[in-house]
């Protein structure tokens, strides 16, 4: 998260291979003590710049917070856009219209066909309840 407030920008100057490659090379032999000077002085301005441009680009990062809280965009909104977008634009496709039309089609067979059966077992059970009790009315009958 860290990472992300600071941007764009690393956190150090050389890394990795970058140090390596500065360390193993001498090139304090080839220049005189006036240019290791400037090179001094040129290296703490720019530490100095880097510095202050990250400063001002933390501050700046905070205020396009405040803004988009100020704004209601925030990380969850953004993200629920997005994904309404997205839903959207997956029901606008040829395929998943084509897969809606079968599905529903098929939905409709199911529920005729589960219809049917719920009928067919009611009549059964229908049936059945009738046929229990004349069974049972019928041995009081035959007794007398």
């Amino acid at each position: 998260m860290e990472t992300q407030a600071r941007g764009l920008l690393e956190t150090e100057a050389l890394q990795g291979r970058d140090e390596d490659a500065v360390a193993s090379a001498d090139f304090s032999s080839a220049l005189s003590e006036e240019e290791k000077e400037e090179l001094k002085a040129e290296f703490i301005q720019l530490e100095d710049e880097i510095t202050t441009l990250r400063q001002v680009l933390s501050v700046k990062e905070r205020r396009l917070a405040e803004i988009r809280q100020q704004l209601g965009m925030n990380l969850m909104s953004e993200l629920k856009q997005n994904l309404s977008r997205s839903w959207h634009d997956v029901q606008t496709t040829a395929a998943y219209k084509k897969t809606q039309e079968t599905l529903s089609h098929a939905g409709q067979k199911a529920t005729a066909a589960l219809s049917n059966v719920g009928t067919a077992l009611s009549r059964k059970l229908g049936d059945m309840r009738y046929s229990i009790r004349h069974s049972i009315s019928m041995p009081a009958m035959r007794r007398k």
